[in-house]
């Protein structure tokens, strides 16, 4: 235990002096650092404690940091690296209110919680605030129950779009709320969105302080927030505010509604576009990776720089790297998921493997659970698909099973098998399964069956009754011209004349003006307008065909049909996409002429049809209840389109000529990669550890040392099943070399999956960026060696052994020689004593 006890002490001191504080008196200041009782440090006392924080007087050691005046500023509790730093919070919350603290900082020199004992609770932070930081954070009064008592109403926004609105004549003479919203294009809440917003005060009252909206695409996320925001900022509870998104164009999309939500009491900026004057703001919109570029959030920006973080699509912002953005800032934090904690509706979990993309997904939306302090799995406000569906403001898929006779036999168990030549001329037997699609297997056959039982089988348009419009998602950019082209040569057929090849665009990021185009199929106006009708304001273009583009945040209400043309294995995007199509229009609106309004009468959506090529939702929801099962066609022809639709290119791979058919055979979900006897393997020695009725409580309370040593001398290698270290890392197809305790931490749900040698280095060098945060130039030069000192053997001992003449026959030799000396020492010493390199050994 000591020496996990003397690294602790270590790392805890280097940040305290990282972060500015001093433990003893020089030139530039005095020591602002006393040890419990009011001790102040010298080099004899700091030694004196010798290797051991849990044998002082009361069981752990307080540091008191003093502020500018020296008075009693915050309370430091240090715990040995196997303590969990929240085991000391009671005591050291007295110890702080004796003091007459404010702050409290509690570690174990990996891990850190800042608790400012008038906001709330303990929050993990990545590095330690400065004196100056926590003086800036400490002259912010936010008064919580000002966000309690606050009235949230449904006029709220509209409050901030158009202050006098209660005195216009013309929303007195209006009966319907609706009429007045369109005719002044205001934003009222809707009755669950006045309760999103009411459930955060609930919760501020109970004492916390982060939470979770899982709220259906399609419910007004977006606006819900700016409500949230307007709470916070209005009652002084917030001086400035963080959007987090992780897409570019939910980036613009987001700012945008802030501005038009807000723009008459608050300021909102994208940070990338106003770098030197996002601080005139209120509101900051950010992608998380414009924030993790060279670690910039550290660099431009202090830990209190923002009161309330609020991060789109939540359970991503919290998984790998940029969970270090969210975390870095101190203040409150709300999540917002679309995807509910259910998703996976009849799926045996115990049954996913550790690849299964599902299996990950859900560990990482408990985690977020976790994070925003649902431990009991239930989110602080909750709307629903169904319940928006009940609500009226809705509308339910009609599911399409559109399996074909190839597409069957990729997703079946045995998989697709061709006979093939290789490259010496023999026939070999091959087998693809649904992830060929479209990379090594083609067929041109099945992709023109798509377009075809597509189009026989599409939503019509109430209005003008051509198709209608339509989103249909492809495996690659290759793959969406060739559907691109496909829908163009058959609609050609079926409406000619009409369309001149406008009928489907391709929309993808190697087009150029793609992201345009997205913009004028919402206008209605992609390729023109009012084709059919030209008193209908409706798009000429009638089908994007796209990859990912148009997954999340779209925002198109008279979306018709979606086409799953390729199979998804993220449970995330696959809500996504659907709830591209679950937003409700009213088509009569797109009308020019009245009198044809009043005429024609309200034509309303009431669903969409969700095609699925790919058993998509079979794949997460098991046994689906399909509403429409395509009858199968009459076989045809090759040249039934004519032979010069296009030329295909082959991919490298195998190229199918065989006619295909639509088909419906029952499929099971396709399983999870690697070998089934891994699995079971697994799964075995994880009931094993379950099972125990006292290895759980240990690891909860941190008992490692005695819980590891029983799992190594009682259930490995032993008669019976005989498991092994080997072979559980080779179970869970880890690309490193993974320690007994991360096994038993990920069993027992303490981390969400194993993390990959990339991800891990990223952490370390992350850690390590926080002490030494080099000049920006500087940084990716630093990671280049960082990285490789711990994976190349040979580059690491030419820098040990100080032979720099070698370092041109390696390819990290000029990275090195960029750096500056400080740091040419700094990375190899931290290495040494914080990096146990054995885990990144494969």
């Amino acid at each position: 235990m000591a020496e996990k006890e003397a690294k602790a002490r270590i790392k805890i001191n280097k940040l305290l002096e990282d972060a500015g504080w001093c433990f003893f008196d020089t030139a530039e200041g005095n020591a602002n650092i006393l040890l419990e009782n009011n001790v102040k440090l010298t080099t004899s006392s700091l030694n004196d404690l010798g290797e051991d924080f849990e044998k002082t007087s009361n069981g752990f050691l307080d540091f008191l940091l003093l502020d500018a005046q020296g008075f009693p500023f915050i309370v430091l509790e240090a715990k040995a690296e196997d303590k969990n730093p929240l085991f000391g919070k009671e005591q050291a919350r007295r110890y702080a209110v004796a003091q007459n603290c404010r702050f409290v900082l509690l570690s174990n020199g990996n891990i850190h919680y800042f608790w400012d004992l008038e906001r709330g609770n303990p929050h993990v932070i990545t590095v330690f605030p400065s004196p100056q930081t926590v003086k800036g954070y400490s002259s912010f009064k936010p008064d919580r129950q000002n966000l309690v008592t606050e009235l949230i109403s449904e006029d709220y926004i509209v409050a901030t779009q158009k202050p006098d609105f209660r005195h216009n004549p013309e929303y007195k003479d209006l009966t319907s709320r609706k009429a007045f919203e369109e005719a002044n294009k205001l934003r009222f809440l809707r009755p669950y969105q006045v309760r999103a917003v009411q459930s955060i005060q609930k919760t501020i009252k109970e004492g916390r302080d982060r939470f979770l909206f899982e709220m259906a695409t399609g419910t007004g996320k977006t606006l819900v927030s700016a409500a949230v925001i307007k709470l916070f900022l209005r009652t002084g509870n917030a001086r400035r505010v963080l959007f987090l998104v992780d897409r570019l164009e939910l980036e613009d999309q987001a700012n945008k509604a802030f501005v038009s939500y807000l723009k008459n009491d608050y300021k909102s900026y994208i940070y990338k576009e106003n770098r030197d004057d996002w601080r005139k703001g209120e509101i900051v919109v950010s992608t998380v990776q414009t924030l993790l570029a060279k670690n910039r959030y550290k660099r431009l920006f202090r830990p209190d720089d923002f009161d309330l973080v609020i991060s789109d699509e939540a359970h991503r912002s919290i998984g790998g790297n940029s969970r270090a953005v969210f975390e870095y800032f101190i203040g409150y934090k709300l999540g917002l998921t679309a995807t509910p904690k259910d998703y996976l509706k009849h799926i045996d979990t115990s049954n996913l493997g550790e690849n299964d993309p599902r299996e990950l997904e859900r560990r990482l939306l408990l985690d977020s659970y976790k994070t925003f302090g649902c431990e009991n799995g239930e989110p602080t406000f909750r709307y629903s698909l169904l319940d928006g569906v009940r609500e009226g403001f809705l509308v339910n898929p009609m599911v399409v099973d559109a399996r074909t006779e190839i597409t069957t036999s990729l997703l079946s168990k045995q998989g697709y098998v061709v006979n093939a030549e290789n490259d010496e001329g023999e026939e070999v037997e091959e087998i693809y399964i649904q992830k060929d699609f479209e990379k090594t297997f083609f067929s041109e056959n099945t992709n023109r069956l798509f377009c075809q039982s597509f189009l026989e089988n599409a939503l019509r348009d109430p209005i003008s009754g051509e198709v209608g419009k339509s989103l249909i998602f492809c495996v690659s950019q290759n793959h969406a011209a060739k559907i691109t082209q496909l829908l163009n040569v058959l609609a050609e057929g079926l409406f000619p004349g009409k369309y001149h090849s406008d009928f489907a665009i391709q929309v993808t990021s190697r087009i150029t003006d793609a992201q345009q185009f997205t913009i004028n199929f919402t206008n209605n106006k992609l390729s023109g307008s009012g084709n059919f009708n030209p008193l209908y304001k409706t798009s000429k273009t009638r089908v994007c065909v796209t990859v990912g583009m148009m997954t999340t945040g779209y925002d198109c209400p008279d979306i018709l049909n979606l086409g799953l043309m390729r199979p998804i294995f993220s449970p995330t995007e696959f809500i996504q996409i659907k709830g591209r199509g679950t937003r409700k229009h009213n088509f009569t609106s797109d009308l020019i002429d009245p009198q044809l309004k009043q005429q024609v009468g309200e034509k309303s959506k009431v669903h969409f049809k969700l095609f699925d090529f790919f058993a998509n939702c079979e794949y997460f929801e098991e046994s689906y209840q399909y509403d429409e099962v395509l009858p199968l066609p009459k076989a045809k022809s090759r040249d039934w389109v004519g032979e010069d639709v296009y030329e295909p290119v082959p991919l490298g791979g195998y190229e199918s000529s065989r006619q295909d058919f639509m088909a419906k055979l029952e499929s099971s979900a396709i399983g999870p990669e690697g070998m089934k006897v891994d699995r079971m393997y697994f799964e075995k020695f994880e009931q094993t550890i379950i099972e125990h009725p006292a290895l759980k409580e240990q690891a909860e309370a941190g008992q490692w040392t005695e819980l590891l040593d029983y799992v190594e001398k009682n259930i490995l290698d032993k008669p019976h099943e005989y498991f092994t270290l080997e072979k559980l890392r080779n179970a869970v197809h880890s690309d490193r070399r993974l320690g007994l305790r991360e096994i038993v931490e990920k069993i027992f749900g303490m981390i969400p999956y194993f993390k990959s040698k990339n991800e891990l280095l990223d952490e370390e060098f992350d850690k390590f960026d926080s002490r030494y945060l080099p000049k920006e130039e500087y940084f990716s030069y630093a990671k280049t060696v960082f990285k490789a000192y711990i994976l190349d053997t040979e580059f690491r001992e030419i820098v040990n052994a100080g032979e720099f003449a070698r370092l041109n026959v390696t390819p990290y030799g000029e990275a090195f020689k960029k750096l500056t000396p400080e740091l040419r020492r700094a990375i190899p010493e931290y290495i040494k004593d914080f990096v146990p390199l054995n885990q990144f050994i494969a």
